[in-house]
């Protein structure tokens, strides 16, 4: 069976400005504030990439390892610098979950 292309990959990238292709795992998530996160896995690339509206969609690389809790304010979750909140973790962890088998060395 063939696979049709997704039409979801460029709106993604025309949402976050981030350069998206139909190869990479994608993910979308919006909080209960309305803001609005990104995610995507390249094939063979060893980091993913992340991007949060309320980051003015600055790009984050993500990995397997990123996710850290309790960082300067104890309870804190951040990801490469980014402060994210429970629901947005629990969202990236199973994007990276999701997605690990397309990093190189892991399956």
């Amino acid at each position: 069976m063939k696979h049709a292309p997704s039409e979801i990959e460029p709106l993604l990238a025309l949402l976050c400005g981030g350069e998206i292709t139909t190869r990479d795992y994608v993910g979308y998530f919006q909080n209960e504030h309305g803001e609005e996160l990104v995610f995507a896995q390249r094939p063979g690339e060893k980091a993913a990439r992340l991007w949060h509206s309320d980051a003015d969609w600055d790009v984050f690389r993500v990995g397997d390892h990123s996710i850290r809790v309790d960082g300067e304010l104890n309870g804190m979750i951040t990801v490469d610098g980014l402060i994210i909140n429970r629901p947005e973790m629990t969202w990236l962890s199973s994007c990276l979950a999701a997605s690990r088998h397309l990093r190189p060395g892991r399956t």
